[in-house]
């Protein structure tokens, strides 16, 4: 069973008429749905040093997630490539139960609005965060490269940065305080992502 994610991440000025371009495309929408996830940790944070996810995500259906490296090698450094584990779980509060039983801390909340859209085995996930609206475009690597050239974007749009990672850099350039990427959290921040994220800006890739 394969279990190498390939993927990679663009900002969206306009989210709207980027949906609308995956539909012409083909795209088949799956739905929206909000997403809580839970991202724990050891006492020692282990798995941060080793660049490892253990993550508890509830839509409608809760699964736990583990990521971690992949030993699968692509040439080129232009996309993200994890190995990634996924089973569900029908118990969101029983599971994070027994993660805490054996170690596991309860080190970060994160939240987002999630729409998935397919062509063929090509997944588009158009996901509004609290700090703004991104695509991630999952599938083989030239599939990747054909649609986002079909879509609009360049390789230097890309983001290969999770979204944890992504919001440290917001967290650093507006000094925020809190840890938890939560809607509420940024409710009443005036807080610009495109002056981090849109290409050619200061804070750039």
């Amino acid at each position: 069973m394969d279990h190498d994610e390939i993927e990679v991440k663009y900002y969206l000025d306009h989210p709207g008429a980027v949906r609308d371009r995956i539909m012409e495309l083909g795209g088949v929408s799956r739905g929206r749905v909000f997403e809580t996830n839970i991202r724990y940790e050891d006492e020692g944070k282990t798995l941060v040093r080793n660049k490892q996810l253990l993550r508890l995500r509830h839509d409608g259906n809760t699964t736990l997630t583990f990521k971690t490296r992949s030993p699968l090698t692509i040439e080129e450094g232009d996309v993200k490539v994890r190995r990634e584990l996924e089973v569900e779980v029908n118990d969101f509060d029983t599971m994070h139960a027994i993660l805490g039983l054996m170690g596991f801390r309860k080190e970060q909340i994160y939240e987002k609005w999630r729409e998935t859209l397919t062509i063929d085995d090509t997944c588009f996930c158009l996901d509004r965060m609290p700090y703004g609206d991104f695509l991630e475009i999952e599938g083989g690597k030239d599939a990747i490269d054909h649609y986002s050239s079909k879509i609009g974007f360049s390789k230097g749009d890309r983001i290969l940065d999770n979204y944890l990672a992504l919001f440290e850099r917001v967290k650093k350039k507006f000094g925020l305080s809190f840890s938890d990427v939560t809607f509420d959290n940024f409710k009443h921040l005036d807080v610009d992502p495109s002056v981090i994220f849109r290409p050619g800006s200061d804070d750039d890739f």
